[in-house]
C-alpha cells in the first residue's frame, strides 16, 4: 500500500514526505477542548479532520498512539463554575460528557488516550522544576514563568520575530516578570481558587505546560504529529515548543498540522459577534454525516465559509452516495435471484451475466483506488479523493442502469461492480466515517427530505411576519431581538439569510 504521504508542516510553511520516528508506529497528539461550555462548529471541523487522519493513517497499516486531551482546569471553568454556584469538577464533567456525546453522534473515534489535565498535576511540576534547574525558568512569589529570550528559536513555529512581538503586544505589563512575553507555567493560586500543593505553594498549571507534560508522558519526548486548529499556532504550540524543547534537548514535533477556521458570513465565528454555532445546532437540522460530508468538500487548511445553503448541497450529495450504495445492493441481490432461477433464456426480467466483454469502457478499479490514495497521500486532500468516489459512483450507476435496461451484463463489469461498491463502502465508511446507516433507512427516514431532521411547521404569513418584526429591530438597532427571533426560527427549522435585496428563508 503507498505510504507516501506528504503533509504541509506549519514549521516549514511546505509539504514534507512523512517519515514516522517509528516505523508502523505513529506518534499523534491533538489539543482538545475547555471544557466550560457546550462544542461548536469550529470543534466539528478540528476533530473531524484528526479522524479523519486518525482513520487514513490506520488504513494505510500504522498503528496510531492517539492522544486528545481535556483541559479541565482554567479561567473559564473557573469562572463558569462561581456563575453557577458550582464546581470546576461539575463543569468540566459536565461538558467532557457533552462534547463526547457530540463527538460520537459525529462518528469521531475515540483516542487511544483521553487525559486530563488535573491528572496530570505531577508529570506538569516535574517538568516546571527541570525547565526552573535548566535557567529555563523563575519563580516570583508563587509565579513560575518561562524565559522566551533563554529559547533562542522562538517563535520558529509562529514565523514571528520576538522583537516584532514586544513591539506589537498589548499584553499589560507585569512588573514581576523579566520579559512581558515570558508566560506562565504555574500560577499561585487566588482566594476561593482550586489548587494543588507545588514547591512554589498552593497553585494550578499554567495552559502551555498541561498539554507538554500530557504529551510525553503519553508518548515520549518527541512525536511524529501534533495537531490543532490555526488559532492555536501563537501563544500556545509556540509556547509549547519552547518549553518541551528546552527540558528535553530534543525536537518535539515533526510534523504540525493545523485546520483552517470556520467563518461564518465571511467572519471568524466567535461568541461576541453573536454567530456562534453549537454542534447541537446543526444537529438539530442536519443528519451528523452531513455536517462530516461538508467539511470533507475543503481542504482542511483552508478557511470554510459555513452556511445552511452549503449544509443543504452537503445533504443532497451524501442522499446520492446513499442511493448509489442501496442501488448497487439492490442489483446485486437481483443478479443473484436471476442465477438461482437460471439463464433467463425466456424472461426478458432475468439480467443475464456473459462470461465474454470488457469491463468499464476498459477501466480498471486500480485507476480510482489509486487516484483516491494519491489524493489523500497530498496533504489528506479529502475534497479530491471525495470527487474520487463520486465519479465512481458515476461510472456505476451507469453500468447498472445499462445493465437493467439491455438485461445482460459482462462478467468483467459485474466484477468491477463488486470491486467498486467494495471500494466506496470501505472508503466512505473506514476512512471518511460515513455510510453509518442502512441505506435504505437513511434515504427513508424523510422521502422528502432525505437525510434531514424534519421540517417546519410554521406557516410561510407567520415567517414573513417575523422577518418583517426581525426588519423592525435590525433598524432600530436592537440586534439582540433580532438575533432572539433568527434564533426562534431556526429552532422551527427556518433559516434566515440577509442578502443584498433583503432577508429570504429556508426551511430545513
Amino acid at each position: 500500500m503507498n505510504r507516501n504521504i506528504y503533509i504541509y508542516n506549519t514549521l516549514s510553511l511546505s509539504k514534507e514526505l512523512f517519515k514516522p520516528i517509528n516505523d508502523d508506529k505513529v506518534l499523534m497528539y491533538v489539543c482538545g477542548i475547555t471544557a466550560y461550555d457546550l462544542s461548536h462548529i469550529g470543534h466539528a471541523r478540528a476533530y473531524i479532520t484528526f479522524d479523519i487522519i486518525y482513520r487514513y493513517l490506520r488504513r494505510l497499516g500504522y498503528n496510531v498512539v492517539y492522544v486528545r486531551n481535556f483541559t479541565d482546569i482554567d479561567d473559564k471553568i473557573i469562572k463558569k463554575a462561581n456563575d453557577e454556584n458550582s464546581t470546576i469538577e461539575k463543569i468540566s464533567s459536565k461538558y467532557i460528557e457533552e462534547y463526547r456525546k457530540d463527538m460520537n453522534s459525529l462518528s469521531v473515534l475515540s483516542p487511544v488516550y483521553e487525559p486530563k489535565a488535573t491528572e496530570t498535576i505531577p508529570e506538569m511540576i516535574s517538568l516546571t522544576l527541570g525547565l526552573i534547574k535548566k535557567g529555563y525558568a523563575y519563580e516570583i512569589n508563587g509565579d513560575v514563568f518561562f524565559r522566551v529570550n533563554s529559547f533562542k528559536e522562538y517563535g520558529k513555529l509562529s514565523h514571528k520575530n520576538i522583537s516584532e512581538l514586544i513591539a506589537g503586544s498589548r499584553i499589560p505589563a507585569n512588573e514581576e516578570k523579566e520579559n512581558l512575553l515570558d508566560f506562565a507555567l504555574w500560577k499561585r493560586s487566588k482566594e476561593g481558587e482550586p489548587s494543588w500543593d507545588s514547591p512554589w505553594g498552593k497553585g494550578r498549571p499554567g495552559w502551555h505546560i498541561e498539554c507538554s507534560a500530557m504529551s510525553m508522558k503519553f508518548l515520549g519526548e518527541s512525536i511524529d504529529i501534533h495537531g490543532g486548529g490555526s488559532d492555536l499556532i501563537f501563544p500556545h504550540h509556540e509556547n509549547e515548543t519552547a518549553q518541551s524543547e528546552s527540558f528535553t534537548g530534543k525536537k518535539f514535533v515533526n510534523y504540525w498540522i493545523h485546520n483552517g477556521f470556520v467563518n461564518i458570513n465571511s467572519e471568524k465565528m466567535s461568541k461576541s459577534l453573536k454567530n456562534f454555532i453549537t454542534i447541537r445546532d446543526v444537529l438539530g437540522r442536519f443528519h451528523p454525516e452531513v455536517l462530516r460530508l461538508f467539511f470533507m468538500f475543503t481542504h482542511y487548511r483552508s478557511f470554510i465559509d459555513f452556511s445552511f445553503e452549503g449544509l443543504e448541497s452537503a445533504r443532497q450529495s451524501l442522499t446520492r452516495l446513499y442511493q448509489a450504495v442501496s442501488l448497487y445492493d439492490d442489483f446485486k441481490s437481483k443478479l443473484i435471484k436471476d442465477a438461482a432461477v437460471g439463464s433467463g433464456s425466456g424472461s426478458g426480467s432475468v439480467i443475464t451475466v456473459k462470461k465474454d466483454g470488457s469491463a468499464a469502457g476498459g477501466e480498471n478499479i486500480e485507476n480510482y483506488t489509486n487516484d483516491f490514495m494519491d489524493s489523500m497521500n497530498d496533504d489528506f486532500n479529502t475534497a479530491r479523493a471525495i470527487s474520487v468516489i463520486f465519479d465512481l459512483i458515476r461510472k456505476t450507476n451507469k453500468i447498472i442502469n445499462d445493465s437493467m435496461a439491455q438485461n445482460v451484463i459482462t462478467g468483467a463489469d459485474a466484477a468491477f461492480l463488486d470491486s467498486a461498491s467494495s471500494f466506496v463502502k470501505e472508503s466512505l465508511s473506514g476512512v471518511f466515517g460515513l455510510l453509518n446507516e442502512e441505506p435504505k433507512t437513511f434515504i427513508g427516514t424523510n422521502p422528502a427530505n432525505p437525510g434531514g431532521r424534519g421540517g417546519s411547521s410554521i406557516c410561510e404569513d407567520e415567517i414573513k411576519a417575523m422577518i418583517g418584526k426581525r426588519d423592525e429591530f435590525r433598524k432600530n438597532k436592537e440586534y439582540a431581538r433580532a438575533d432572539g427571533i433568527r434564533k426562534s426560527l431556526l429552532e422551527k427549522g427556518v433559516v434566515l439569510e440577509d442578502t443584498s435585496f433583503g432577508t429570504t428563508y429556508k426551511i430545513v
